[in-house]
């Protein structure tokens, strides 16, 4: 027995409610379970239970034997005093709490449900590439549908918990803390922390008051990115690197190390030195980019935003003074954009509309997400073999948000495909 799965039967009143009773033979009456609690302390808060003619309003702690309250040390911890009853599965000793008499114990052995528990079992035991792919075709469509907009928004929850943060270390500037991520995604995983610490030297504020010079912003990111030192050889990084060694004097900027960045097995396309100057062609051309995708009305409108090329040097270069053979203007790729709506801009939206209270921006987000075309990637090629095809990138962040946070977790009880199964008679099964 896991104590999850005893979380979850209390949860869901998995159980008789009309055979109910302590150890000491008081009947219990399930008034509401509790909230249930993710922290530290008793697993459901504020419950309400009538045990006997009393009505009790506090915590309720669970564990598969009673002897395990004494064994996490709950009888001297604070935060446990306000428990009022004890739920396990097998009471193999009283439980007890400073200062008052044995806290009243219900046992759940004999009232779970048999096939529940065997199927959890079969779910936990299955070492297919999710738990309950044996029986996924007893998941009907609309169970299957509701569940996938629950973890849509429960991945954007999740998404925006590292903006949430970074917002309140900026004291809630939303124009620098887009530029910082927009800049992180930009250089995809392997340059992220990169371009967060070339964000950190280099103020939004400050671009901003050199953003109708393009060679200005460009000479301010390449330098403080470490890029303009040594000799160069093409009079473009030569002239960058006598701009940005003057602003640097007058701002007192602070190069970071050049080191910081990884050139190594990216395609060229990918390097940070295109990336960069791209983001200089952004900031150039679009002066407060957050005000503007708040007030873009539909994707066509983003990719516009993010339509312009690069400065021509950057047509046959991929770095400072090394030529290239294929000359092509550097512009984002349709498919880099599609991963900065999905990554950025829709988990701006998302919490900006939820912190400001205006819920046309989280249903942007939302519809943003179902315009998009489905994502490619190992993890949706997998699902799209168990269940029918993902249309649109809703479906696909929801299907990476089920596999990663769930499926490979294990946790079946939290899951609404695993509380439908769960709940099925052996008969259906």
């Amino acid at each position: 027995m896991k104590e999850e799965l005893l979380h979850y039967a209390w949860r869901t009143r998995q159980y008789n409610p009309l055979q109910l009773s302590t150890t000491d033979q008081q009947p219990v009456q399930v008034i509401h379970p509790g909230r249930y609690n993710l922290d530290a302390g008793p697993d459901f808060l504020e419950a309400k239970i009538k045990i006997g003619d009393t009505l009790w309003v506090g915590h309720v702690e669970i564990h598969v034997l009673a002897s395990d309250w004494n064994k996490h040390f709950h009888a001297d911890d604070p935060k446990y005093r306000n428990v009022i009853l004890h739920v396990v599965y097998d009471a193999d000793t009283d439980a007890a709490v400073t200062g008052r008499d044995p806290l009243p114990t219900l046992t759940l052995k004999d009232q779970l449900a048999r096939d529940m528990m065997d199927r959890y079992d079969l779910l936990m035991e299955n070492e297919s590439w999710i738990p309950c792919q044996p029986f996924m075709d007893q998941v009907d469509e609309v169970i299957w549908t509701a569940w996938l907009e629950r973890m849509v928004v429960e991945r954007l929850e999740r998404k925006t918990l590292e903006i949430h943060r970074m917002l309140e270390a900026c004291h809630w500037d939303w124009d620098s803390v887009f530029y910082q991520l927009f800049a992180a995604h930009l250089g995809m995983q392997v340059n992220k922390e990169a371009f967060l610490e070339l964000t950190r030297r280099t103020p939004y504020n400050t671009l901003l008051k050199y953003r109708d010079n393009l060679f200005q912003v460009e000479a301010l990111l390449f330098g403080q990115a470490g890029m303009l030192t040594g000799d160069f050889v093409d009079d473009y990084p030569q002239r960058l690197q006598k701009e940005f060694n003057y602003q640097q004097k007058k701002l007192g900027l602070s190069p970071m190390p050049g080191h910081y960045w990884n050139f190594l097995r990216l395609r060229p396309s990918n390097f940070p030195t295109v990336r960069i100057a791209q983001l200089a062609r952004i900031i150039h051309t679009t002066e407060h980019l957050f005000s503007k995708i708040l007030a873009a009305e539909s994707i066509r409108e983003v990719n516009s935003l993010f339509g312009h090329a690069a400065n021509q040097y950057w047509a046959d270069h991929y770095q400072f003074d090394k030529p290239s053979l294929n000359q092509k203007r550097k512009r984002l790729g349709s498919q880099l954009i599609q991963n900065l709506i999905v990554n950025v801009l829709v988990p701006f939206l998302f919490l900006y509309g939820k912190v400001k209270g205006l819920t046309r921006y989280q249903d942007k987000a939302i519809d943003w997400l179902q315009a998009l075309p489905p994502e490619q990637n190992a993890v949706i090629s997998h699902w799209n073999s168990i269940r029918t095809n993902a249309e649109n990138a809703l479906q696909t962040q929801a299907l990476l948000q089920l596999k990663k946070q769930h499926c490979d977790a294990k946790r079946c009880a939290h899951c609404g495909i695993g509380h439908h199964l769960l709940k099925q008679k052996q008969t259906e099964a």
